[in-house]
């Protein structure tokens, strides 16, 4: 059975010490400890000066890991970001790690470097190593990370191809602060540049917390729930691409996290329709001529959840 308490206790202090430096952005901090949890990586799309970087930085004092910030560039090699051997004359090499080598690694602005260096994220997003010159190293665990993307069509962007899109677990939106919450981030500004973040969590629970997680029961209606809704999107007269297989395990995955946050351990309907955007919206490529009628990839999902039965679950 589920400890709810245990898993109430962390979740409500990690959620607290995040809120101590940075004011609102709810959903987003919910969305990095489902990721957490379920051991997936972060896309974060959104406008300059919204505090991105300030959780992510936050988000790894939390859980007490290593932070390491990449700002991508268009001149930017694979190499350094993964790392890279040097040679000295006697024929010996020194392996140099490159900053992927964190706990919470922040791939800033991700679409501002070419797709060649993009993919150098792939292997370890996936695998968790990175293998440079036939060797393959392993990353630190945890390992989690936070991409940002600036607005598409931009001076020097270089669009997320599907395959590197894909491997994100969850995606979400960082919107400007509220007149309110601008008020709070302005009068508390000497704390929240200079914050004494503690840790509130320890590898071991993490661990704990993910074993907990896989016990959780997502029930056969669950499973036809949420490949239903998959298919469905596959066939929508409006898509261009649809979402993998991927995107079912990322609902899967993740509806398991949020009911163990919920102290439940069980999934429930809504657990997939209060994900089914964060864990697929960024998987879907709108054709161009609904594009030009302004169909967004949310208003595909909003209709295709309204066109799938809900099953009924007996508790």
């Amino acid at each position: 059975m589920v400890n709810s308490e245990m898993v109430a206790d962390l979740y409500h202090k990690m959620l607290a010490e995040l809120s101590r430096v940075v004011i609102g952005k709810d959903e987003i901090k919910e969305t990095l400890i489902l990721a957490l949890i379920a051991g997936g990586h972060v896309l974060i799309e959104g406008l300059p000066g919204t505090a991105k970087t300030k959780l992510a930085k936050t988000f790894a004092g939390v859980i007490g890991g290593e932070f390491k910030r990449i700002q991508l560039t268009p001149d930017m090699l694979p190499a350094d970001i993964t790392g890279f051997y040097i040679y000295s004359s006697d024929g010996n090499s020194r392996f140099v790690a490159g900053p992927l080598f964190a706990n919470i690694v922040l791939a800033d602005e991700l679409n501002r470097t070419t797709p060649r260096t993009q993919s150098a994220l792939l292997e370890a997003m996936e695998e968790s190593q990175v293998t440079i010159e036939r060797e393959t190293h392993q990353l630190p665990q945890p390992f989690m990370v936070i991409a940002t993307q600036v607005e598409l069509g931009g001076e020097g962007t270089y669009p997320l191809t599907n395959v590197q899109v894909d491997r994100f677990l969850l995606r979400s939106a960082s919107e400007y602060a509220s007149k309110e919450e601008d008020k709070q981030i302005i009068s508390n500004i000497d704390n929240i540049d200079e914050p004494d973040i503690k840790r509130v969590i320890s590898p071991d629970e993490i661990k704990e917390l993910r074993k907990m997680a896989k016990q959780v029961v997502v029930s056969p209606d669950i499973v036809e729930y949420t490949t239903t809704i998959i298919h469905s999107l596959r066939s929508d007269p409006d898509t261009l691409v649809a979402p993998s297989t991927r995107a079912g395990i990322s609902l899967f995955k993740c509806s398991r996290v949020l009911a163990l946050l919920d102290g439940r351990d069980f999934v429930i309907p809504d657990d997939i329709k209060h994900l089914v955007l964060r864990t697929t919206g960024h998987r879907i490529r709108v054709k161009p001529e609904a594009e030009m009628d302004d169909i967004t990839p949310a208003m595909i999902l909003e209709r295709t959840l309204e066109q799938v039965p809900i099953p009924k679950l007996e508790i």
